[in-house]
């Protein structure tokens, strides 16, 4: 399990459109938005994909102007629970 709390700052006026962009995204939870456009949002691995790499797709939403790690846990799975498989670097010749 791999879990990250992060501030996302948004630019003014962007708030509402970069909310609901995180939010659609798998493995986000958006929890709150201030008046000044930051958001607070919880990012879980998928199956698909590890927290770190839905973390560099957020800071890639259009309006985004920061995106903040403030909390990280992760704990081993149990046995016969899934995980992301590791992605691996592309070969260079």
């Amino acid at each position: 399990m791999n879990i990250c709390g992060c501030l996302l700052h948004a630019a003014p006026g962007q708030g509402q459109t970069v909310r609901q962009t995180a939010a659609g995204m798998a493995g986000v939870e958006v929890h709150a938005v201030t008046e000044d456009e930051r958001l607070v949002v919880v990012v879980e691995d998928t199956a698909d994909a590890r927290a770190s790499e839905i973390i560099m797709a957020l800071h890639q939403i259009p309006g985004v102007i920061s995106l903040t790690l403030t909390y990280h846990h992760f704990e081993d799975l149990e046995d016969g629970e899934s995980r992301p498989q590791p992605v691996s670097a592309p070969s260079t010749p």
